[in-house]
């Protein structure tokens, strides 16, 4: 009964040092999540195999150059023989970043996930070297629904996208690239995009309106359902529309927030005919002080919010809308201001508090039957 207590004691500074010492990835209890973090001085890159039984995997390079895996001698191995043990895996969804890949291990590592259940990949703050080779005749491709990229930088410049749009099967349906370095695409190289819906290219701030003409190759994107800009250097309506009909783009929902937006486009700028299927646009928090010019004349969705309005619009200065969104705008906080001082003045405690959101909710409904002549 003795050697118990004698061999805790034993165990204890290796249990110490297992402590002090925490290993690149876990996995939760589920088998769900697995991330790794290999920003120690010594990755012990092996601890990445208890990832394989994950739905979702995150891999975080520190920073590293990962030109030694090249040495590898199945770096240049047939992947199919690699087939059934991709089939195989669970994931579903793959983040890697931190990284410089050197272009021949990249796409080794498409080659291999052709033959998985790979559904969504996130490319993150990684350097891209060299240049992406065209698949060989027996790849599979990708089958992704999403593909995410965030600060990742191409060797190759504008002819990215069409060197990594060839290990992606057509049915790709959602593509959201921000902080881009390069949005300016070979666009006689890259093919169309048929099944693709959404198109996500928000927080890139150098691209402009000019850049987004460039960036929406013509006649590539027919399925275009959402496109997204925030923060990505718009700055008018009228400019943005035109962009979309040089690109004969259709997007039925356009989210232009977080752009320091001018209400009026350059003089001499001439109108713009909207994208027919636009119902939904988002103008939020784009330091506007009056309403643009040039909307489309009817909308089932406008949100407003969030900008510099000092007076409700007026029916004539807004589209023909189905549900108009004003809440944080500063004539809506000052009457709700204006309402908490005179209650607190009369000594009259209202039945119900309303906060200013209440009151923006009940300023856009008044605003709403204003316009639309509802009783």
């Amino acid at each position: 009964m003795e050697r118990a207590p004698c061999l805790l004691l034993l165990l204890l500074p290796l249990m110490l040092v297992s402590a002090a010492t925490p290993e690149p990835c876990e996995l939760d209890d589920d088998d769900i999540r697995c991330v790794c973090n290999f920003s120690g001085p010594q990755p012990n890159w092996s601890s990445a195999l208890q990832c394989t039984v994950a739905i979702e995997v995150e891999i975080h390079g520190g920073g590293r150059r990962l030109e030694q895996f090249l040495k590898h001698d199945n770096i240049n191995a047939d992947p199919r023989q690699f087939a059934d043990m991709a089939k195989a895996l669970r994931l579903r969804r793959l983040t890697v970043g931190g990284a410089q890949v050197p272009a021949l291990l990249l796409v080794g590592l498409l080659r291999v996930l052709g033959y998985s259940r790979l559904k969504e990949l996130t490319l993150e703050d990684l350097e891209i070297t060299g240049t992406i080779s065209s698949p060989p005749l027996e790849a599979t491709g990708l089958a992704l629904s999403t593909l995410r990229l965030r600060n990742v930088s191409w060797a190759t410049r504008g002819a990215w996208l069409a060197e990594l749009q060839q290990w992606l099967k057509p049915g790709l349906k959602v593509l959201n690239i921000a902080q881009a370095h390069s949005l300016a695409f070979s666009c006689e190289q890259v093919r169309a995009f048929p099944a693709l819906t959404t198109l996500d290219l928000s927080d890139n701030p150098g691209l402009g309106e000019r850049g987004l003409i460039a960036a929406l190759c013509p006649h590539k994107f027919p399925a275009l359902q959402n496109l997204a800009l925030r923060n990505a250097g718009m700055e008018t309506p009228n400019g943005v529309c035109a962009a979309l009909a040089a690109a004969g783009v259709q997007p039925q929902s356009l989210d232009l927030s977080h752009n320091s937006l001018r209400p009026t486009a350059h003089a001499g700028a001439s109108g713009c005919v909207w994208p027919r299927a636009l119902n939904s646009l988002s103008l939020s928090f784009a330091g506007l002080e009056q309403v643009p010019k040039g909307l489309p004349a009817e909308l089932r969705m406008l949100d407003l919010s969030g900008n510099r309005l000092n007076r409700a619009p007026r029916p004539d200065e807004l589209p023909k809308v189905g549900n108009l969104t004003l809440d944080g705008n500063p004539f809506l906080v000052a009457g709700a201001s204006r309402l908490q001082e005179d209650s607190t003045n009369s000594g009259v405690v209202p039945a119900c508090a309303c906060s200013p959101l209440a009151v923006g909710m009940s300023g856009t409904l008044a605003l709403l039957q204003g316009v639309r002549g509802f009783p």
